[in-house]
């Protein structure tokens, strides 16, 4: 066996000039792998992060669309039983509810609607290692002011 070990020993010194010298071939690999494992998880944690925060932002808008919603024209409402937006009213509610909640967004309303959309930007965690420091989501909701419960909408 010690005969075969030799012989492989002797042998080792000539491969290796004819393929090459190989030693660091492994660090290279070792730290690209690394490199690509940290933005991988950083993508999986901060898009995580990033979606939370979008889903955060479509509740604020639906909710500052509601609160727009409920703001009646009600001289219309009193004269010909309409159900119908008083847009300046329902802006400001909107407006109102974002200024509350302590977000920002924006508000547009018409006689029929209030679309409120709320941006929300977030703070990356193992993004920042590849220069991404924050992520920015937004998110749009639409309410519709109807009469009645099975009240007919657009």
């Amino acid at each position: 066996m010690s005969r075969v070990m030799t012989r492989i020993r002797a042998l080792l010194p000539r491969l290796r000039t004819r393929t090459g010298d190989d030693s660091g071939q492994v660090t290279a690999f070792v730290v690209i792998l690394t490199v690509a494992l940290v933005g991988f998880a950083g993508l999986v944690l901060d898009a995580g992060m990033a979606l939370s925060a979008k889903v955060q932002a479509l509740d604020a808008a639906q909710a500052a669309a509601r609160a727009g919603a409920q703001q009646l024209n009600l001289t219309e409402y009193r004269e010909h039983n309409i159900a119908e937006l008083d847009p300046p009213r329902a802006q400001a509610a909107a407006q109102g509810w974002l200024s509350s909640a302590g977000l920002d967004g924006t508000v547009t309303a018409t006689t029929e609607t209030v679309t409120v959309t709320v941006r929300r930007t977030t703070r990356t965690q193992l993004l920042q290692l590849v220069g991404v420091s924050t992520l920015t989501v937004s998110a749009t909701a639409t309410a519709t002011a109807i009469q009645g419960v099975n009240g007919t909408g657009p």
